[in-house]
């Protein structure tokens, strides 16, 4: 813990906040006594996946406000929490970039507050939602773009005398423009709503779908602990829709569970985004914040070198990757 001079106290666990069981964070909270409790969106469906009720097995009565990022917090995962966290806490789930240093969508507790959305637009960042050619979206998922220059945008990147990497990093598809990665849809109410890396986009017969959009239907599965999902060109021309999931201790993939996998996304997400593969995975790679690591996946299984990937020091799991990078080696053979 380590106080301020405005008289708060920050306080912050560090390891596994599933060790020795997904209680350890709150009673954490209880023992600190704290005020706003944060957390990645990972960890709160975790929670509510293993039935978790935290307000029954610690004192969550000093808790004012929940916040969320690391990845989108689903809609069922904001009634969890007002159902077993506190019904007057201030859920405040925000959306930025460690690159950027500064969050792009967040909360506003004046504002009523929507499942699934973020309220507003930060402050110094012009925040919009484009289509392909740069026209500003409103109600529909575009790119996140961030139209002006925003105070703690990064000048130059360390070593990149010409600026050719900073440049193709973030402004290669609009230029003058930062592009972070993200698809977002602005709201008719001015809220937002992010669904996942746009890179990471899952497209089929021209129809696109953000990753968050599998994650909802995957996560009500009992037998699945967690997924990732990644749309890759094959080796003999095409693309597939590969599909991880790490099952819980004691399930096993079978037929009829893979079956039921195909069927949960068929029905829900769409037939045309029906995975050509379903595989168990040992693990879901997630970078320190949290985030699955789509991007570095999909990268491996198109080829790239893993040095070229991933960096194992972002990573909460890096010995994770030896599962893909094997995966990887037999898609090149096959």
């Amino acid at each position: 813990m380590a106080g301020s001079r405005s008289g708060a106290t920050i306080c912050i666990y560090d390891g596994s906040p599933a060790w020795p069981d997904l209680a350890r964070l709150w009673r954490f909270a209880e023992a600190a006594k704290v005020t706003v409790f944060g957390a990645g969106a990972a960890f709160y469906t975790s929670c509510e996946k293993a039935g978790l009720v935290p307000r029954l097995i610690a004192d969550l009565g000093a808790i004012r406000t929940v916040g969320s990022t690391g990845s989108p917090l689903p809609p069922e995962a904001y009634a969890w929490i007002y159902e077993t966290v506190g019904t007057d806490v201030f859920l405040a789930p925000g959306s930025g970039g460690t690159d950027i240093a500064s969050g792009f969508v967040g909360p506003l507790p004046t504002l009523p507050i929507v499942a699934g959305e973020m309220q507003v637009r930060c402050l110094g960042m012009k925040v919009a939602s484009v289509d392909p050619d740069g026209k500003a979206l409103v109600g529909e998922v575009g790119e996140l773009v961030c139209t002006a220059p925003a105070p703690s945008m990064p000048l130059f990147f360390w070593g990149d005398a010409d600026d050719a990497r900073y440049l193709d990093s973030y402004f290669d598809t609009y230029p003058g423009i930062w592009r972070h990665g993200d698809w977002i849809e602005i709201t008719s109410r001015g809220g937002a709503i992010v669904y996942g890396r746009s890179d990471a986009t899952i497209n089929r017969h021209g129809v696109r779908m953000g990753t968050s959009e599998f994650y909802r239907v995957l996560d009500t599965l009992p037998e699945i602990a967690d997924s990732l999902v990644v749309d890759c060109a094959d080796p003999g021309g095409g693309s597939s829709i590969l599909l991880f999931v790490a099952l819980h201790p004691g399930v096993s993939m079978s037929p009829q569970l893979e079956k039921r996998i195909a069927d949960a996304i068929r029905a829900l997400v769409s037939p045309r985004h029906v995975p050509d593969l379903i595989v168990a995975a040992p693990d879901i790679p997630r970078t320190i914040s949290g985030k699955k690591m789509e991007v570095p996946v999909k990268k491996l299984m198109l080829g790239l070198a893993p040095a070229a990937c991933f960096n194992r020091d972002t990573m909460a799991n890096p010995d994770s990757m030896h599962f893909y990078i094997e995966m990887a080696k037999a898609r090149r053979k096959a």
